[in-house]
């Protein structure tokens, strides 16, 4: 039984396309020119005016600048970052009684950022679920959401 699922566990990333991928092939990422504040509050009123509930809400940049020193980190690479959490019981129902295993890509995650090196741009996204299935729609519905938040 443990080989079976460790051989499940290597098989899955490449089968999901996940083998090699950088950020750009697995995040939808769209760009705009409010200032963050207004983005994040934008972003969650996407979510909540759907009728989903915002089960967390991350603060990576503060994360980051209060470890800083921990880890020997000189960088600054966030003015802004944080990401939003949340699962609906309709889309998820529907993404994991087409395939049990989609029960990996709930909570749905996305995310708004100012990076240091580019004041004044700030961006929202979502890491995408591989296509097919029930997780197409998760895919459309996670797009509407940034679109929504980000102006585009």
């Amino acid at each position: 039984m443990i080989k079976i699922v460790m051989a499940s566990l290597i098989a899955v990333p490449a089968a999901l396309g996940c083998t090699g991928a950088t950020a750009s092939d697995v995040l939808k990422v769209y760009e705009s020119k409010a200032p963050f504040a207004e983005v994040l509050a934008d972003l969650e009123d996407a979510i909540v005016n759907r009728g989903y509930v915002v089960d967390y809400h991350g603060h990576v940049a503060e994360m980051l600048a209060r470890t800083a020193g921990d880890v020997g980190a000189g960088k600054v690479l966030y003015r802004e970052a944080e990401f939003m959490q949340f699962c609906s019981a309709t889309v998820s129902r529907k993404a994991m009684e087409a395939d049990l295993a989609n029960i990996g890509f709930c909570p749905y995650v996305l995310f708004v950022y100012e990076a240091e090196a580019a004041p004044g741009t700030v961006k929202v996204g979502f890491r995408r679920l591989p296509e097919g299935e029930a997780r197409d729609d998760v895919n459309s519905i996670l797009d509407d959401i940034v679109r929504e938040a980000s102006g585009n």
